[in-house]
């Protein structure tokens, strides 16, 4: 039975509690096939094959095509092969939020190029994930300075095991160039990008970068638009972090705020409220079985989610995944 507090959680113990849901928490077609066999793999078997599902991850990710969306005159978003990536562009040079994984760089190059003459000047983690931090390496070889906050740098150096995918410490030239603790400005092409530390929530190493005048708060994996979100406990996160930095983002936004989320389309005001309010719902529906002394198996079979689920449960957390991340970070 799994019981299992969250301080009490080790390395096998996540690899296991993500391999038994991992053919449906990794949704977004990144890599079934892989998905399927690790699932029906006894545990070390999974282990070996971690590597490869990584591997498998990034290659199915990096087929998806990429569309973009105007933000205003100088921001677009850039969606597909991972996170969504916004790009500020202008006379000062390219800025660009998150950096997709890295075997698409064949085809980003060309359509950051196609917006401008000026150069790649500056690339920016929304935290450590790979979806999300892949291309570091390229957007460094092109003469970008890579910043993120100092966690990023650190949980870059670190391997790790989750969902079922081994990932190794990145190499010295995908490693930031400047970190920070707290919060950073740059002001750039006329814009005040603000970059800002978010405590735990998704994981330990989350910043929002808020594009003063052009209105645009990306909020990278903070906010899942439209799905139930992915919690990565393994390395700091929690619920009552995540519904923290939805409050504090809600506090910076007005309706007319264009307000990018990690995966899923473009939100505002309205849709990151909804989240909020959906994260609220379900963590004290879990908060009141755990309370009454329901074990993990029993709280998920109760299906605290049920009348949720039509809305947020077809994306990449399936529902009973969603509570078992909640239920281990109360």
């Amino acid at each position: 039975m799994m019981t299992t507090s969250t301080t009490d959680l080790t390395r096998r113990d996540l690899l296991r509690q993500s391999a038994r849901f991992v053919g449906a928490a990794m949704a977004l077609q990144a890599w079934p096939r892989a998905a399927t066999t690790l699932f029906a793999d006894p545990m070390d078997a999974l282990q070996q094959a971690a590597g490869d599902a990584a591997a498998s991850m990034r290659q199915q990710m990096g087929a998806i095509p990429i569309t973009t969306t105007p933000l205003g005159d100088m921001l677009t978003m850039l969606s597909g092969p991972g996170g969504n990536v916004v790009v500020l562009n202008g006379p000062d040079g390219k800025v660009v939020v998150d950096t997709f994984v890295r075997n698409v760089w064949d085809r980003l190059k060309p359509l950051l190029d196609g917006m401008g003459t000026s150069p790649i000047k500056t690339a920016i983690d929304t935290h450590w994930h790979l979806d999300h931090s892949d291309g570091n390496e390229n957007f460094r070889a092109a003469g970008a300075e890579l910043i993120a906050h100092a966690n990023t740098a650190k949980r870059l150096a670190e391997s790790h095991d989750l969902l079922g995918m081994h990932f190794d410490p990145r190499p010295a030239a995908a490693m930031p160039t400047k970190t920070f603790t707290s919060s950073e400005a740059l002001d750039v092409n006329g814009e005040q990008v603000h970059l800002t530390y978010v405590p735990p929530a998704h994981t330990d190493t989350d910043i929002s970068i808020h594009f003063a005048k052009g209105n645009v708060l990306h909020l990278g994996d903070l906010f899942f638009n439209g799905t139930y979100p992915f919690i990565d406990y393994s390395t700091g996160g929690n619920i009552d972090g995540m519904i923290t930095a939805s409050e504090s983002a809600l506090g910076k936004v007005d309706d007319k705020t264009k307000v990018v989320p990690g995966h899923g389309p473009l939100g505002d005001k309205a849709a990151l409220t909804r989240y909020r309010d959906m994260m609220v719902t379900v963590r004290e529906r879990v908060r009141k079985l755990k309370t009454a002394g329901d074990t993990l198996e029993q709280a998920v079979a109760k299906k605290p989610t049920a009348d949720l689920d039509a809305q947020w449960g077809k994306g990449f957390m399936p529902p009973d995944v969603f509570v078992t991340v909640v239920y281990n970070t109360l």
